[in-house]
């Protein structure tokens, strides 16, 4: 479903979700997708800016629902904050988080999704893997980080004009140098930390195929 982001728009939405997740015999999650969908629509009113075109994706997978909520800034990325008890704003991303089984963000040439999954067990990420603590960190990590600076790089587009891997990999890249400049400002040995840190990916890698 498309919508202009306004603040009129969140209700129609809303109805949407609950029209169309009666049909498909999901009532039990009408009240917790309603909530979600409304923050993820809220944020673009907020952060990318009022009459910005948008789109509402509902799936189903067996037990599974994929809330998608498409938007054409690639710069402005949903994060989680930890918001004061009595601040007016800052919430939306932690209740997402709260109410999801998992939730993030997929960068493409020309506009992002931000998403979040519900119900089924192991709900599995955009690469196909199972949740895993060390991923879902990372994936916070890199999309702070990407709120946080700009982004410098280049990239050639890939096949369906996705570039989400491209843009993770060049993230990655960059939060390693900026940890290795930090590590060789205090005095540190930054080949010594990148070993310790390599033994220890391969320990937990062997751990996770016995």
């Amino acid at each position: 479903m498309a919508f202009t982001a306004h603040p009129e728009e969140v209700a129609r939405l809303r109805r949407a979700v609950r029209l169309h997740l009666t049909e498909w015999g999901h009532d039990d999650l009408v009240d917790t997708a309603q909530l979600c969908v409304s923050e993820l629509v809220s944020n673009i009113v907020t952060h990318v800016g009022t009459g910005t075109p948008g789109s509402l994706v509902l799936s189903t997978a067996g037990e599974r629902l994929r809330v998608e909520v498409h938007d054409p800034d690639t710069r402005a990325l949903p994060t989680l904050v930890d918001a004061e008890i009595d601040a007016e704003g800052g919430r939306g991303m932690a209740l997402v988080d709260a109410l999801a089984d998992r939730w993030g963000v997929r960068l493409y040439e020309d506009h992002k999704v931000t998403w979040c999954e519900f119900g089924g067990e192991g709900v599995a990420g955009p690469a196909g893997d199972t949740a895993d603590p060390s991923v879902s960190r990372a994936e916070t990590l890199l999309n702070m980080y990407a709120t946080l600076r700009p982004r410098t790089w280049h990239h050639e587009p890939v096949p369906g004009g996705r570039v989400d891997r491209a843009v993770a990999e060049e993230s990655v890249i960059d939060v390693i140098t900026d940890f290795l400049r930090w590590l060789r400002v205090h005095g540190c040995d930054g080949d010594e930390v990148l070993d310790r840190a390599q033994s220890r990916y391969e320990a937990a890698l062997s751990g996770t195929e016995r």
